[in-house]
């Protein structure tokens, strides 16, 4: 179920006679101060859609669930818009059928999404503007069940005859469908102590970046109430390669994000990615569980150690089978949250065989955050703003993840 805050009204809007665009005064002037809507844009699947709005300038907005037919409405205060296409079809095909953008009001622009089958507010949120893109209000829609949608459609009229409060954007790492326990998040800050990791000509350090950088996401994980967080290293300590993993394999994490910023020799390659395990890559752990005692260890509670080497394989497999499926499906979702807010790179879930991503039961990624030898990702490595959003994004991204999980019955 949605917050109130996120369904709340407007202080000059009431939502629920829902009039249409031609029915709004026109006599009145727009407030000056109010942006324009420059753009609107549409993508569904039948798992998820997302609705992304530029505006000319951050402003509040609302949304409502209504029926007869089935739609999200989503207004903005906003004076005008010049949206290339108002009416169309999302790009792909899903939960969401058309959309519309109108002028419901003076101040006030809509964007109005018929579903084709039930649908939720999963999260909503601005995004300041950066590196020459507007600013923007985020949407993401996922499924939800008749009974779920009813019940919205009945808790947004009724909110709509109270007093309005004011509109917030869903908490970073706060997705607004809980979860049943708290998970636990391990970041691996890379490299550190004598392991300085990447290094510009004066003197900025890999390791401190991602440091930085994993404090601020650990500050915003645990300021959602959802995680239990963790981290491989708080401060300027070395740690191995396989400490790093054993980590997050001995506290049962049920996440691991190892932060990363590397250099390259071509300075022209930008832009953050996320990495899984490569499915052809040689497989290093196998080199360490080299006999029966060590591989049946890392299944403890899934074999009993009287099984067949040969069973203690095939159950080895399988668990890793699903945990590459399971760091795929979170390198998207964090993907899928960093698009709008920070510049990636093309194809921007990768794989490759990285040591950190070896472990045969914790979902595992690595997070490269940009490159230290590219001066336009240098400069926001060390911008506080940039580094705010990217963490925000991020922390969405993992909350979006468990969202996605099946619950176990």
């Amino acid at each position: 179920m949605l917050l109130p805050l996120l369904v709340a009204l407007f202080a000059a809007l009431s939502l629920s006679s829902m009039p249409q665009a031609q029915d709004a005064p026109a006599a009145v002037s727009p407030p000056l101060a109010l942006p324009n809507v420059m753009d609107v844009r549409v993508s569904a699947t039948p798992e998820r859609a997302r609705l992304v709005i530029d505006l000319a300038a951050k402003t509040e907005f609302a949304l409502v669930s209504l029926s007869d037919p089935d739609r999200l409405a989503i207004d903005v205060r906003a004076a005008t818009f010049s949206v290339p296409e108002p009416t169309g079809k999302p790009a792909g095909e899903g939960i969401i059928a058309d959309y519309l953008v109108e002028q419901a009001a003076p101040d006030r622009v809509r964007t109005t999404l018929t579903l084709s089958a039930p649908a939720q507010v999963q999260q909503a949120y601005v995004l300041d503007p950066f590196e020459g893109q507007p600013a923007r209000l985020v949407v993401d829609v996922i499924p939800a069940t008749a009974e779920e949608f009813a019940a919205n459609v009945a808790r947004d009229a009724a909110a709509s005859a109270t007093p309005p409060v004011a509109d917030a954007s869903t908490p970073a790492g706060g997705s607004e469908l809980p979860i049943a326990s708290r998970p636990l998040v391990v970041i691996d800050p890379g490299h550190g102590g004598i392991d300085s990791g990447a290094e510009t000509t004066n003197g900025i350090k890999e390791k401190d970046i991602v440091l930085a950088f994993a404090l601020r996401l650990q500050e915003l994980l645990v300021a959602s109430g959802r995680f239990d967080v963790a981290l491989t290293r708080e401060d300027d300590t070395f740690l191995r390669l396989e400490e790093r993993v054993a980590l997050a394999r001995t506290n049962k994490a049920d996440l691991f994000i190892s932060v990363h910023a590397d250099s390259f020799q071509q300075s022209e390659i930008r832009g953050a990615s996320v990495y899984t395990r490569d499915e052809n890559a040689t497989d290093v752990l196998d080199k360490v569980l080299a006999d029966k005692e060590n591989k049946t260890d890392v299944i403890a509670g899934f074999a009993m150690p009287q099984m067949a080497p040969e069973v203690v394989d095939i159950l080895l497999d399988l668990m890793r089978r699903e945990m590459r499926h399971q760091s795929f499906s979170a390198a998207q979702a964090i993907v899928h949250q960093l698009e709008p807010s920070v510049e990636l790179r093309r194809f921007p879930v990768r794989q490759a065989e990285f040591f950190v991503l070896q472990a045969p039961d914790v979902p595992s990624v690595l997070l490269e955050l940009g490159f230290l030898s590219n001066a336009d990702d240098m400069a926001n490595l060390l911008r506080g703003e940039w580094q705010d959003r990217t963490a925000d994004a991020l922390a969405r991204g993992i909350s979006s993840y468990f969202d996605g999980l099946v619950p176990e019955e």
